[in-house]
């Protein structure tokens, strides 16, 4: 499966730390004290993410890339 799902990555003044969001996956989010340290948390938590989903048998969507906010 394809695992090219947009990652946003944003400074959290609130939790001190970078929050890493994953907007096609629900509940999808990690978090890390560098950009870098986000991003891999978040590449982590989509496998783990992906991996539950299988054992609930819950669909897992597709990435559709770069997402278009109205």
């Amino acid at each position: 499966m394809d695992r090219k799902y947009e990652i946003i990555i944003f400074w959290s003044k609130e939790d001190d730390a970078f929050l890493a969001e994953v907007p096609e996956l629900p509940g999808c989010m990690a978090d890390g004290k560098t950009y870098q340290e986000a991003l891999a948390n978040a590449e982590k938590i989509i496998e783990e993410w992906i991996e539950i989903a299988k054992e609930e048998e819950r669909s897992i969507p597709q990435p559709k890339g770069r997402l278009i906010y109205a």
